[in-house]
């Protein structure tokens, strides 16, 4: 099971996320804020945006939305902006 395991605000409505299998890409959340969804819409403000948190490897805020680490994999490697960390001994 893939799991975030860091993640670092970019610029405006896109995070790096970093996961469980040594991959990372940038995810741009505009197209889901653009749904204008009641749990999204707090995410227009830019301060509540960057208090995302990561809780048992999903990427969250503390309204209660909560986003599965293995559908945004799936979205980046579809889009092909899944990279690899290089590993270092």
């Amino acid at each position: 099971m893939i799991k975030i395991t860091r993640a670092h605000y970019v610029q405006h409505r896109v995070l790096r996320l970093y996961f469980s299998d040594n991959s990372y890409g940038d995810y741009d959340l505009q197209p889901l804020i653009d749904r204008q969804t009641e749990l999204v819409m707090p995410l227009n403000d830019e301060t509540y945006f960057k208090q995302f948190f990561l809780e048992l490897g999903a990427l969250c805020w503390h309204n209660g939305l909560e986003l599965s680490p293995g559908n945004i994999h799936r979205k980046l490697a579809e889009q092909q902006q899944l990279h690899s960390q290089i590993q270092v001994a």
